[in-house]
């Protein structure tokens, strides 16, 4: 099970309610939409991110598979 996942199930409404009320307190009203859009984008480039890092090695790990059967075919062929 993933961490966000317990994290996810760690915590309840009354928790979610007090670090809301405690993040308004902290930032203020005005700056929770800033907020909320960087994280977002934050967000957004971390996935980006582990998509394209995922691609990279499922691409080389069929480049490595290609390549073995290429060796495999050249030398029972030879």
């Amino acid at each position: 099970m993933n961490f966000f996942n317990l994290i996810a199930f760690a915590l309840g409404g009354p928790e979610i309610i007090g670090i809301g009320i405690i993040v308004l307190l902290l930032f203020g009203a005005k700056k929770l939409p800033e907020l909320a859009r960087g994280i977002g984008k934050a967000s957004g480039e971390f996935k980006k991110a582990q998509n394209e890092f995922k691609h990279s090695l499922e691409a080389a790990e069929e480049e490595a598979i290609k390549d073995e059967s290429e060796k495999e075919s050249s030398s029972s062929s030879s």
